[in-house]
C-alpha cells in the first residue's frame, strides 16, 4: 500500500508498507511491518530533517507515540529537487493499525517547518478491515 502526503509543506511524504510474515507470530499477538519512505523536497532550498513523530494505532485502538532525532539514525539534509528514502518498521498486537505523523525539518535560513505524514495502514495480506 502507498501513500502520499502533498498539503501546504514543500516536501511531500510517501510510504509503502510490508507485512513481514517471517518475523510476526500471530500465535502471540505480534505482528511485524515495514515501511519504505520517500521524502522529496519541491522547495528552492535545502532542507534538514530534525526530527520524527509517529502515532500508531492498532485495531484495538491503543495508541502509541514515537518521537526522536531523525531517522534510522541520521539527520539527511535533502537538497532541492532531491529525495531521501528509509525503510524502517513496526511491530502491532493486531494485524491491522495505521500510522501517521510528521517530520520537522529547518531550511537553509535556519526557519523550521514540519511536513505531515497521512494516515497509513498497516494490514496482513487479505485482511479486510
Amino acid at each position: 500500500m502507498t501513500t502520499s502526503s502533498n498539503i501546504g509543506s514543500p516536501v511531500k511524504v510517501s510510504v509503502e508498507t510490508f507485512y513481514v510474515e517471517g518475523q510476526s507470530q500471530p500465535e502471540i499477538e505480534k505482528y511485524v511491518f515495514a515501511y519504505s519512505v520517500t521524502i522529496r523536497n519541491h522547495s528552492l532550498c535545502s532542507a534538514k530533517l530534525l526530527s520524527r513523530y509517529w502515532l500508531i494505532t492498532d485495531a484495538n485502538g491503543k495508541e502509541t507515540e514515537v518521537e526522536g532525532e531523525g531517522v534510522v539514525g541520521e539527520m539527511p539534509t535533502i537538497g532541492p529537487g532531491e529525495s531521501y528514502k528509509y525503510t524502517s518498521g513496526a511491530i502491532l498486537d493486531t494485524p491491522v493499525g495505521t500510522m501517521q505523523g510528521h517530520y520537522t525539518l529547518r531550511n537553509e535560513f535556519g526557519s523550521e517547518f514540519q511536513a505531515p505524514i497521512n494516515v497509513f495502514r498497516l494490514a496482513c495480506p487479505n485482511i479486510l478491515h
